[in-house]
């Protein structure tokens, strides 16, 4: 009984023992399951001890004896649970190795179940993808299987036709050899050869004619040359004639001072008075093309091109040659003249206007394509001041050219930054570049953007320097000239 007691003194003393080592709940039970299998180990111990002993020498006492008893089954009891302990220990550390291990293995699986669920979308987004390409390539070979039979058939009507074409052929072939061996009558022979006469009799005879109007039409220019001269003289005697009565009239009025001349080969000569024009200056001796000064009426001296042709001179205002000059300038420009006199150039609207309000005059227009024709048109018109937008009004006079410009109708000069009628809020200049007399967007603009013939594109071509009659096609031009002539010299007084 007292063994007994001991022992489960021991085993309660082991279970606090465990209890403070605050081991975690499955481990408590184990070690209470193997306690159990344990415990009854040492009362069987101690009844045996107890049997051995009492065969003992019965010269020791009964209280010696159970004192070694208890002090063996304490050895024993305290091994066994020492053992126990280290047992467990090692089993928990492998419980919690192999736990570590599961949990990795879960998170690798939880990953790639993870990864292969994003690839089972991407795959599904894929096949859908797929099976609207693999849709519209069913269309497209259906569409291609209709466009096949449909050339399968036409390729058979023009196989069909090349041999009806090759039966007609092999047909005349054999009608020409036919012709060839048979060799035309005597009164056929006749008959061509009279009609071949007839018909170089009548070649002649148009080119007979044809030189008679050549000459008739070099008559007629020189008579129309002839007259400009009578015509030149008689308003240069008219002229002096007025300069006569004033100096007469005004007999205190000092010498006029010479105006200085610079003509093409660069020779400075003077003139009597200062000139209106270029026209005053050919009547007054100026017989060569070049840069003079002029000085109309009310207004100040400055420089202009005169061309000497006609058995007169031109007033040349506008000149484009080669595309050296950028013609896609400002109002101000347009208004004050820009470029040499002796290259490319734009006199001026104010020193155009300054010429033109001293009488009527004659507008020239010159015009060379680039397959080197020239063509001309002559207009009687007129020009406004700056109020008016320098506003112009042309009546055709003459020209070997369709006319291209609104007639009887007054045009406002407009650039990009002085736009005065803007066409369904459509900026003309800045649209087709350069200053102009603009009626529609799309007719003549002689200070358009210079373009040549190898420009691409229909734009660029229709932003060029061109000539567009109103029926017909465009003329890209290489070269313009613009030029004016007075009709009437008595207003100069």
């Amino acid at each position: 009984t007292q063994n007994s007691h001991t022992a489960k003194t021991v085993s309660r003393k082991s279970l606090c023992i465990l209890n403070n080592q605050r081991l975690s709940g499955a481990e408590n039970m184990k070690i209470v399951l193997l306690f159990l299998f344990i415990a009854p180990l040492p009362l069987a111990l101690s009844a045996g001890a107890e049997k051995n002993y009492s065969s003992f020498d019965s010269a020791a006492s009964p209280e010696t004896k159970s004192r070694f008893a208890m002090l063996d089954d304490v050895r024993i009891l305290a091994n066994g649970l020492l053992q126990l302990g280290h047992g467990l220990k090692d089993f928990v550390h492998k419980t919690k190795g192999q736990m570590n291990d599961i949990f990795q293995k879960l998170y690798i699986f939880d990953r790639s179940f993870y990864e292969l669920s994003l690839q089972t979308s991407e795959i599904k987004e894929e096949e859908e993808q797929l099976r609207q390409t693999t849709a519209r390539l069913q269309i497209n070979n259906e569409e291609i299987k209709n466009l096949s039979q449909e050339m399968n058939s036409k390729i058979d009507d023009l196989i069909q036709n090349k041999m009806q074409l090759q039966e007609k052929v092999w047909g005349l072939e054999d009608k020409v050899t036919k012709l060839a061996i048979i060799q035309p009558s005597m009164q056929e022979t006749e008959e061509i050869s009279s009609l071949k006469a007839f018909v170089e009799q009548q070649d002649n005879h148009i080119k007979q004619l044809l030189k008679i109007v050549e000459d008739q039409h070099v008559q007629l220019d020189r008579q129309h040359n002839q007259i400009m001269e009578l015509e030149d003289k008689l308003n240069h005697i008219e002229l002096q004639e007025l300069a006569e009565n004033s100096s007469t009239e005004e007999q205190t009025e000092p010498e006029a001072i010479p105006f200085p001349v610079r003509n093409a080969t660069a020779v400075t000569s003077k003139s009597d008075g200062a000139a209106p024009d270029c026209t005053a200056l050919f009547n007054s001796g100026m017989q060569s093309s070049g840069v003079y000064t002029i000085k109309p009426n009310g207004s100040e001296a400055f420089d202009v091109y005169c061309e000497m042709k006609f058995g007169n001179s031109w007033t040349v205002i506008q000149k484009r040659v080669d595309g050296s000059l950028d013609f896609n300038q400002t109002w101000d420009a347009y208004a004050n003249g820009f470029g040499e006199l002796s290259e490319e150039f734009w006199l001026g609207l104010n020193k155009t206007y300054s010429i033109t309000k001293q009488g009527d005059y004659v507008l020239r227009i010159e015009l060379q394509d680039w397959k080197d024709n020239k063509r001309y048109i002559e207009y009687a018109f007129s020009l406004g001041g700056p109020e008016t937008d320098y506003a112009l009004q042309l009546s055709r006079i003459s020209g070997s050219i369709p006319n291209a410009l609104p007639e009887q109708t007054e045009l406002r000069f407009s650039t990009a930054d002085h736009d005065v009628d803007v066409i369904n809020d459509f900026n003309c200049p800045e649209n087709y570049l350069g200053g102009w007399w603009h009626s529609e967007c799309e007719e003549t603009n002689l200070n358009g953007k210079y373009v040549t013939p190898r420009s691409r594109g229909r734009l660029d071509r229709r932003k060029g320097l061109y000539w567009k009659p109103k029926t017909g096609r465009y003329y890209l031009l290489k070269s313009t000239k613009i030029m004016i002539h007075p009709t009437d010299l008595k207003s100069f007084d």
